[in-house]
C-alpha cells in the first residue's frame, strides 16, 4: 500500500514513547507481567497510552501529543506514578534501563498480538532477544519535506542523544564494556541502520518506498528499525536511538533537546545534510555507544574530532536561544548535571560494584524509576 500524503502536523509538538521492564521483586528477574498488568490499568483512566510490546516482560508507554517541555514532564510522571501504583497492586516491579542486566532470551514469551507473531516467525530467536529498552522521541513537521531535512540534518547529533541516555552497559550477565549495548542488538535487524538520502518527500514515498513494497521485503514504516524514521501517518519524525533511562524526568529532558534542535535545523543555521554526513556516522555511533560521553564524535564536513560531553555542551550554548524560546531550559540544566555527574550507564556500573550482585543494581533501578526524589539521576 502506498504511502501516500505526509500528515501535516504543528511544527515542533512532540510526543514520547518508553519501553519499560518489568521485573519479580523475588528474584529480580523479568517477569511475563504485561497481560496482567495491561488488564488492571484498562480499568482505570490511564493519562496518555500503554500497550504492550513483543515480549510479555515489557510494555511501551506514550505521552499525548505536547509543545512544551514541561508538557511532556508532567504527563511522564503522572503516568509513572499511575504504572507504579498498578505494579503494586501486582507486586511487581517496573524501571528503566535499555536492558536487563541478566536476563535470558530464552525465557521469553512472545505476547500474543498477530505482529507480534508475525515478527517472530520471521527473525527467530531475534524477536526475543529483542527485549530491549528504548526511548522514541516524536517531532511534528509541517511537510513530509521537512521531515527529509531534519531526518539527515540530525544525523551528526545522533551519537548525543546515544551518549546522554545510554543505559544498557550489561547483556546475559556479563559487562560489555559498552555504554549502550542495546543498539547492538537492533543492529541485527537486516532493516536497521539509517534511511536512504532523500530529501524530497515524494521521491522517497513514490520510488524508494513503493520499490521496497514490491519487492515484498517491506508493507509499513514499522518494517524499518532506522535509527531515526519518518511517520507519515503522524505527521512526524521519529528518533529511535535513546536507551529508556532510569527516570522520566531523564527521558522529558531528551525530549526537549531534541525539539529545540530540530528548531535551530529548521532556520537552516548549519550547511544543508548532504551523503556524505554519513562517512562517519557509523564510527560515531559507535564511539558512543561504547564510550557514552567519552567517546570522540569526528564533524562530517570539517572533520574535526571533538569529545562528545564538550560537543554536547557548545551545542547547548549554541540552541540557548531556542531553549529560551521555547521553555526548554530546565531541561537544558538537567543534562547539564548529567553530563558532569555521568549517565545512566555509569550510574548502573556503580550501582553493581556497591551491592556486589545484578540484582542488587536492578533494585536500585527499581527504586530511582519511582522516586521522583532521585530526578538528578
Amino acid at each position: 500500500m502506498p504511502l501516500g500524503e505526509f500528515t501535516n502536523s504543528n511544527a515542533l509538538s512532540m510526543g514520547v514513547e518508553l519501553e519499560l521492564q518489568l521485573v519479580s521483586l523475588s528474584d529480580f528477574d523479568l517477569a511475563a507481567a504485561s497481560p496482567d498488568l495491561l488488564h488492571l490499568l484498562a480499568k482505570r483512566p490511564f493519562p496518555g497510552n500503554v500497550t504492550p510490546e513483543i515480549t510479555q516482560s515489557m510494555i511501551e508507554i506514550c505521552t499525548d501529543v505536547q509543545t512544551r517541555y514541561q508538557g511532556v514532564l508532567g504527563q511522564l510522571q503522572e503516568i509513572r506514578d499511575t504504572l507504579v501504583h498498578g505494579a503494586d497492586v501486582l507486586n511487581i516491579g517496573i524501571c528503566g534501563g535499555g536492558t536487563h542486566p541478566f536476563q535470558k532470551w530464552t525465557d521469553r514469551k512472545i505476547f500474543s498480538k498477530p505482529r507480534f507473531k508475525e515478527v517472530s516467525a520471521l527473525y527467530g530467536y531475534l524477536a526475543k532477544q529483542f527485549t530491549i529498552f528504548g526511548q522514541h522521541v516524536h517531532i511534528g513537521c509541517t511537510s513530509g519535506d521537512d521531515a527529509m531535512f531534519l531526518l539527515h540534518s540530525l544525523s551528526r547529533y545522533v551519537p548525543h542523544f546515544i551518549a546522554l541516555s545510554a543505559s544498557s552497559p550489561y547483556v546475559q550477565g556479563g559487562d560489555t564494556l559498552f555504554n549502550s549495548a542495546r543498539l547492538n542488538s537492533v543492529f541485527a535487524f537486516p532493516l536497521s541502520g539509517r534511511a536512504p538520502f532523500l530529501l524530497n518527500w515524494d521521491a522517497f514515498a513514490n520510488d524508494y518506498f513503493s520499490k521496497m513494497e514490491k519487492t515484498g521485503v517491506v508493507k509499513s514504516m514499522k518494517d524499518f528499525y532506522w535509527d531515526i524514521r519518518p511517520k507519515p501517518e503522524y505527521g512526524t519524525i521519529e528518533l529511535r536511538v535513546c536507551d529508556t533511562p532510569l527516570t522520566v524526568e531523564r527521558a522529558a529532558a531528551l525530549a526537549a533537546y531534541l525539539q529545540v534542535l530540530c528548531a535551530y535545523l529548521l532556520e537552516r543555521r548549519e550547511a544543508p545534510p548532504s551523503e556524505d554526513d554519513y562517512l562517519v556516522y557509523n564510527y560515531n555511533r559507535f564511539q558512543a555507544c561504547r564510550f557514552g560521553l567519552d567517546g570522540v564524535t569526528v564533524h562530517p564536513k570539517t572533520y574535526e574530532s571533538t569529545v562528545l560531553r564538550d560537543d554536547i555542551l557548545a551545542s547547548f550554548d549554541r540552541l540557548k536561544p531556542y531553549a529560551e524560546n521555547l521553555d526548554a531550559l530546565a531541561a537544558f540544566s538537567h543534562l547539564r548535571v548529567a553530563i558532569q555527574t555521568g549517565n545512566d550507564a555509569q550510574y548502573l556500573r556503580q550501582q553493581f560494584q556497591e551491592s556486589g550482585s545484578p540484582e542488587g543494581m536492578v533494585n536500585a533501578a527499581l527504586h530511582t524509576f519511582r522516586d521522583r526524589r532521585r530526578s538528578d539521576r
